[in-house]
């Protein structure tokens, strides 16, 4: 409709009117897509700079356990029903469960 009403002004808008509706679709896709996930990675960012002894945490491979170290780049877990320890990368750590939000 935006294109429509474009053409049907004096002169045409000419070039100028054929950018502006890709300029449109790029906007809208930028507020659609790209600005949600930017909020996404932050909050994944900031849960994973917050992980201390004692959290349960869930791996992207679906492995839940439970902290026991933290290093710079990786956290060591245990994991039951032996009591193994693992260590894994923060980026494998999809959620973090507390405590406190578990009661």
């Amino acid at each position: 409709m935006f294109a429509i009403w474009l053409q049907s002004l004096p002169g045409g808008m000419g070039s100028l009117g054929g950018l502006i509706l890709p300029i449109l679709f790029f906007v809208v896709l930028y507020f659609l897509m790209i600005v949600p996930n930017q909020r996404k990675q932050k909050k994944w960012q900031e849960m994973l700079g917050q992980i201390k002894s004692g959290d349960r945490v869930t791996t992207n491979g679906g492995i839940r356990g439970t902290v026991l170290t933290v290093k710079d780049d990786s956290v060591i877990l245990r994991v039951q029903p032996d009591g193994v320890k693992l260590e894994f990368v923060k980026s494998a750590i999809a959620a973090v469960t507390t405590d406190e939000s578990a009661a």
